[in-house]
């Protein structure tokens, strides 16, 4: 096992984390919903592509910190999983990015027009129902996974080892999860951006 990389003071990781966690909840909430109507000289939507890649390689670190550790190679799981932390700040920073540039765009508005006729509800069918099922536990499951996978994270850099285990096996499924169907949801709303 490694050694631990912080000192352990889990007052202060509770707090840093609870608060860490409320503000960028509250601020991808917030700035989700302004739009900036800025003309950076490039399709905005290159940050959507950046992200579905961000997500993606998240994924694919995920399953890779898995076997690492499955096969006792802790100091590559440890690098693995930190570069998925890294990966996903940029995520985070691109998503905001995104959302105020871009502004949100309508499952089924093939005209772009901001609003989803019958007619464009019916020419998308029942993929319309699949993809919102797909969307709104994403968005559940994004929105709670970030304290989860902090304390997760603390619990590994303090050397807190069984307790890392057990927190990690909430937290795999649903920040894998989140990281696969984050590309899902791009794949199936890209036609429908402006």
């Amino acid at each position: 096992m490694l050694q631990a990389s912080i000192s352990k003071n889990d007052k202060k990781a509770y707090w840093l984390i609870g608060i860490f966690s409320v503000v960028v909840f509250l601020a991808v909430s917030v700035l989700t919903k302004i739009k900036l109507n800025v003309d950076l000289g490039f399709d905005v939507h290159l940050f959507a592509a950046f992200n579905a890649f961000v997500n993606a390689t998240i994924a694919v670190l995920l399953v890779a910190a898995l076997v690492a550790v499955k096969n006792g190679k802790y100091q590559l799981h440890k690098q693995i999983m930190m570069a998925a932390l890294v990966l996903s700040i940029l995520f985070l920073v691109s998503y905001i990015a995104h959302h105020l540039l871009a502004g949100e765009a309508k499952f089924g508005d093939a005209d772009h027009d901001g609003i989803v006729t019958d007619a464009e509800k019916a020419a998308v069918g029942a993929v319309r129902t699949i993809y919102f099922i797909i969307l709104i536990t994403h968005i559940i499951l994004a929105a709670i996974i970030l304290p989860f996978i902090l304390f997760t994270a603390y619990r590994a850099l303090t050397a807190e080892f069984p307790l890392h285990k057990k927190l990690a096996k909430i937290t795999w499924p649903l920040w894998f999860y989140v990281a696969v169907t984050g590309p899902i949801v791009y794949w199936m709303i890209k036609p429908f951006y402006s």
